[in-house]
């Protein structure tokens, strides 16, 4: 199976880990603003109307305890009252108050009534970006008032968070710079831990990807954030950016790989937590379906032990993206092909074909049929000799036609190198013996055109001298 080919099968199917794209501000015991215990008393008493009529109000004590009462309904509830609030026409004003310089208090309530917002709908985040909340809230990420400016983050990370048009217009009011800034060496773990998911989203969606210059500005923050030991949130959503960055055209990967952080995220295979491995697994495959230069980056960091460590993992999950992995590393040439051999990822791969749930094996289909469409016949007879012809022959009862078809051409590769190797007659006695012919002739009945003309060729190149055989006996 031609690479290229491969990627399209394998990497349709590999989106569906993504990490959230909004998160919602819920509510603390204490509040982080230093209201007054009067304001405090008021604003829990007040209702929608009174919210309302409060931030229109004019007069600053009220505003400020009607925004606090706001996004205390906000984050409290589990239904958030958004559309009520929305429907008020009060985000203009919240969004005029981030510009109250002297009111530090009342920007902070402001800002998380608008984080809380645009952890919503499409449609209400959206509502925050038309009434200017963007540059205001790019503004406040140089305040001297810390939470002031992680609140402002979080909300600039629910709006990228939406989708790309978003995205983009975040970017294009200029977060990049003043984002980056933030990374302080006294930067709080909670603060790097919103950078690096704010980040994540400004990296995430693929049609359109974000641009390659905004993406190189991205990388050296990323590479940086990459090597915090600190905290597992901040390794898994920078690893999560740097899997949305190489889900593209080999251009795209290179620009990742250029950026030096391929060793690190190879080195955090060998991670002992879920969160870590989950896109950093992400991120390699996609790096591994690139050219095979980009492919030699990953095998000389040392992946290939740390992947058949994985193929053994106890999560299905996990073996189901170290096989797909592995499969685009069987798509490269017989040198990285070699490499898996010669760091014993072939033998837990044929495990995964034999034991593991169907998705697994799927995936473990595609990588021996890599394997056994770009190997050397030598490397096509190793993988004979590990036992993978009867996983491959019950795999031809599967439902789904893509796997047969891919068990059809491992099948045929692998009697061609036996032929060239003078070991047909045994090899297709095998097959025979473990059910498989019985199978591929089952299959020229098979509704599927592509399977029929598969099976047939398989037949008539491999097994016809033998029923021609049986038949002049019978």
């Amino acid at each position: 199976m031609r690479r290229t080919e491969v990627n399209v099968e394998l990497r349709k199917s590999k989106k569906e880990d993504h990490l959230p794209k909004r998160r919602n501000l819920e509510i603390d015991d204490e509040p982080l603003s230093p209201l007054e215990t009067t304001n405090l008393v008021a604003a829990a008493n007040m209702s929608i109307e009174d919210i309302v009529n409060g931030i229109n109000s004019g007069d600053e004590n009220m505003e400020l305890t009607a925004t606090h009462a706001a996004r205390q309904i906000l984050s409290r509830e589990r239904n958030p009252p958004i559309d009520l609030l929305v429907d008020a026409n009060i985000v203009p004003k919240l969004v005029e108050f981030l510009s109250r310089v002297n009111n530090s208090d009342l920007q902070f309530e402001s800002v998380w009534a608008l984080t809380n917002i645009a952890s919503g709908t499409s449609d209400q985040t959206k509502v925050v970006v038309s009434a200017g909340a963007v540059a205001g809230l790019i503004s406040l990420l140089g305040s001297s008032h810390p939470d002031l400016a992680e609140e402002a983050l979080w909300a600039l990370g629910n709006i990228a968070g939406d989708g790309p048009e978003l995205r983009d217009h975040v970017i294009k009011l200029g977060i990049i710079k003043p984002l980056i800034t933030l990374i302080k060496p006294d930067a709080s773990v909670p603060f790097l831990r919103n950078v690096a998911w704010t980040l994540s989203n400004l990296c995430r969606y693929k049609i359109p990807p974000p641009s390659v210059h905004a993406v190189r500005q991205f990388l050296p923050t990323l590479a940086q954030l990459i090597h915090n030991n600190d905290d597992r949130d901040i390794l898994a959503d920078t690893c999560w950016a740097l899997s949305y960055l190489t889900d593209g055209p080999n251009v795209r990967i290179q620009e990742v790989v250029n950026a030096g952080v391929v060793p690190r995220l190879v080195a955090l295979l060998d991670s002992d937590e879920m969160a870590v491995i989950t896109p950093t697994l992400r991120a390699i495959g996609n790096i591994v379906s690139g050219s095979d230069i980009q492919t030699d980056s990953v095998l000389a960091a040392g992946a290939c032990p740390l992947l058949a460590k994985l193929l053994v993992h106890s999560k299905m999950k996990i073996v189901k993206e170290a096989a797909w992995t592995v499969s685009n590393i069987a798509a490269g040439n017989a040198i990285q092909i070699q490499a898996l051999f010669t760091n014993n990822v072939v033998r837990p791969l044929v495990d995964v074909l034999s034991n593991g749930d169907f998705e697994c094996q799927k995936e473990a289909a595609w990588a021996i049929t890599n394997i056994t469409s770009g190997g050397s016949v030598e490397q096509i007879v190793l993988l004979r000799q590990l036992g993978v012809i009867i996983p491959l022959c019950a795999l031809l009862e599967a439902k789904e036609d893509k796997t047969i078809s891919v068990v059809l051409d491992s099948l045929a590769n692998i009697l061609a190198a036996s032929e060239k190797m003078g070991e047909l007659e045994k090899v297709s006695l095998y097959v025979e013996d473990c059910g498989g012919l019985d199978r591929i002739e089952d299959l020229q009945s098979h509704g599927n055109n592509e399977i029929y003309h598969k099976a047939l060729a398989i037949l008539e190149q491999y097994f016809s001298n033998d029923r021609d055989a049986d038949s002049e006996l019978a």
